[in-house]
């Protein structure tokens, strides 16, 4: 491994110590939410509902930073992807997302399947991921993702499922990744299903895949 990938692999390595718990209330943190669908002939229904009424709703919750939705483009892993950058655990259990964002999913929930929600810190905010690019999540280390030439950021579960423990995320040109299914086991590959919504912004201006 080259002097400088050692540097970064050091840097990354301090990043995914554990914090103490004190972290929940307090800095922003990332929200991740995970689940598959079994029922084809709803799913792109849901997809739209999802995409473009529950995103919206989301961040225009107090505390809610960004929001973007991803499918993956592997299989190991949930097929469906949604990250947001939030202040900490206690938003989730305020009246304001429970009213605007948690739930509403009464209609499919009987075909939503694989469903995982965790919270992290380490990161502040999470990187918006456009048209042309991957998101790449790792849960066994940075190395792989410095093998492609990516700057992964380290993340630390520290409520809800808590697992994955410790992710590494990074994104990548889609043209820098030839070949998908020829990377290693354990990295995911995720396609953005829409744009990357922010506190205040305008509604999602792509499609829903």
């Amino acid at each position: 491994m080259a002097g400088n990938q050692r540097l970064i692999m050091i840097k990354y390595q301090r990043q995914a110590r554990p914090k103490t718990a004190l972290a929940i209330k307090g800095g922003t943190m990332i929200y991740t939410v995970e689940c598959s669908f079994a029922d084809p002939v709803s799913e792109g229904e849901w997809n739209n509902f999802y995409s473009f009424d529950k995103l919206p709703a989301l961040i225009s919750v107090s505390g809610f930073h960004t929001s973007q939705r991803f499918k993956a483009l592997r299989v190991g892993c949930p097929v469906y992807l949604a990250m947001h950058s939030i202040d900490g655990l206690e938003i989730l259990t305020g009246e304001e997302y429970r009213q605007k964002g948690g739930g509403n999913f009464a209609r499919w929930q009987q075909h939503i399947t694989d469903w995982h929600r965790n919270l992290y810190d380490g990161v502040e905010r999470v990187m918006a991921v456009h048209d042309d690019e991957y998101l790449v999540l790792s849960a066994t280390g940075p190395e792989s993702l410095l093998e492609l030439g990516l700057a992964p950021q380290a993340i630390h579960a520290v409520a809800m499922e808590k697992f994955p423990e410790r992710r590494w995320l990074a994104k990548s040109k889609r043209d820098e990744i030839a070949d998908i299914d020829r990377l290693p086991d354990g990295i995911h590959i995720y396609e953005p299903m829409t744009a990357q919504l922010t506190s205040g912004s305008d509604p999602i201006v792509g499609k829903a895949r």
